[in-house]
């Protein structure tokens, strides 16, 4: 995860555009919980790195776990309340220029482990956040605002993705909470 300033870089870098169309648009289009070796899938993978103790079966499913939800503070235990969030979600990709890439893109975006693109979280506040943009929606826990911005931020950035005025201006809000 990038610092507070180095987010702010990219947050000025973002491309600041109206929101794309949503034709042709469908979650299939992006590959996700592809397979990431030793039987696992991006999904079990995120639920491992963001769980403790975290107990899986011989194909790689959590079994049994504890998660800290980021965005609304709730502890989970069964894996089946846990989503894996796309911080940037795939709809807002799409709408902020995935729908120009190839397949081969698309696939990784919506499987990146190298940035902070996914995110375990409990099943309730994904859900309520859907594929809206921070400028229309925004974790219920504030003290999550520094690394949400920070993430969104640079998943953006790393990506070539625009930004709306209005995401910007939340961004920076968000920023503004990193101490």
């Amino acid at each position: 995860m990038v610092d507070a300033a180095t987010a702010r870089a990219q947050l000025a870098s973002l491309t600041v555009a109206p929101p794309g169309t949503m034709a042709g648009y469908s979650r299939s289009r992006f590959t996700h919980w592809a397979e990431q070796g030793d039987r696992c899938d991006t999904r079990e993978t995120v639920l491992r790195r963001d769980g403790q103790d975290v107990v899986r079966d011989a194909e790689c499913r959590a079994v049994t776990g504890t998660w800290r939800s980021l965005y609304d503070g709730a502890v989970v235990t069964e894996a089946a309340e846990v989503d894996i969030d796309h911080i940037v979600p795939l709809a807002e990709g799409w709408r902020s220029g995935a729908s120009a890439w190839d397949a081969a893109r698309r696939k990784a975006f919506a499987n990146d482990l190298r940035r902070p693109q996914l995110l375990a979280v409990s099943a309730a506040s994904n859900r309520s956040k859907g594929d809206q943009a921070p400028d229309r929606w925004q974790p219920p826990d504030r003290s999550s605002w520094c690394q949400y911005g920070r993430a969104w931020t640079t998943v953006k950035a790393a990506y070539g993705l625009t930004a709306t005025e209005d995401e910007k201006r939340m961004l920076g809000t968000m920023l503004d909470t990193c101490s």
